[in-house]
């Protein structure tokens, strides 16, 4: 039976194998040995995982700056898709930045994913007319 739980530290490896295999190409800023210890730090509550009899399933991280909402590292092993984990997921971390005060939550998807996009129109997100930007700090 999968359950969606907060992460814990029993879960670190099954979480970087499944990100390793679903973001082959993510820079190293988003691997879990760099990510995870700084979610930790902020919102830790807001980092859950599914899980079926101690085997990771997927992931999503979550954080509210008061202002908006964000998703990241939404992500499910290719063989559990498909079975209602993502929307899962989806689901717990969209109650959760609710119950904190969130009215509107942001993700961002990789140009071209078509698939993902549907999935996320399927649960009421829609693509604005936006422009993202970012700017890195130090040597990550």
């Amino acid at each position: 039976m999968v359950r969606i739980k907060p992460y814990a530290a029993e879960h670190f490896e099954g979480v970087k194998a499944l990100w390793e295999h679903v973001f082959p190409n993510d820079p190293m800023w988003n691997r879990a040995e760099f990510s995870i210890p700084k979610k930790l730090e902020v919102q830790p509550d807001l980092f859950l995982v599914a899980e079926d009899s101690g085997q990771v399933l997927g992931t999503v991280m979550a954080g509210y700056d008061g202002h908006r909402g964000w998703l990241y590292s939404v992500a499910v092993r290719p063989d559990a898709q498909r079975k209602g984990i993502g929307s899962s997921l989806l689901a717990e971390a969209e109650r959760r930045l609710a119950a904190l005060g969130c009215g509107k939550i942001n993700l961002q998807i990789r140009a071209g994913n078509e698939a993902v996009t549907a999935f996320y129109r399927h649960h009421g997100y829609d693509v604005e007319d936006r422009v993202s930007m970012g700017k890195r700090f130090g040597s990550e």
